[in-house]
């Protein structure tokens, strides 16, 4: 079992990882942003939260960066210093566009 202090700088690593490989990969087609990394337990399973503008480009952008699950976790193999990769996913954090939808709606009324 690994501490909490150590759990929260391989997290914010790989959020860094993250949004670089995503900046260097992505077509640019939405805006993408690492918003949080939920680490498993036992630390063997990571999902990567995304916020995603437009957001009708939400589904198309998730779908491409699990597409590319293997080419990040080679590149964090290279860029980290990590003995223990986590199985990646890539999912939309809905706790942002609930976010996002709630200014909307402040601010038109």
């Amino acid at each position: 079992m690994s501490s909490p202090i150590k759990d929260e700088r391989m997290k914010e690593r790989m959020r860094e990882l993250a949004a670089e490989f995503l900046n260097r990969e992505s077509t640019r087609a939405a805006l993408l942003t690492v918003t949080n990394i939920e680490l498993s337990s036992d630390g063997k399973h990571a999902t990567i939260m995304l916020s995603i503008l437009p957001i009708e480009k939400a589904y198309a952008a998730v779908s491409f960066a699990n597409r590319h699950r293997a080419e990040f976790s080679e590149y964090m193999k290279k860029h980290s210093k990590m003995h223990f990769l986590p199985r990646v996913e890539f999912a939309v954090d809905k706790g942002e566009q609930n976010r996002q939808r709630i200014d909307e709606l402040l601010v038109t009324e």
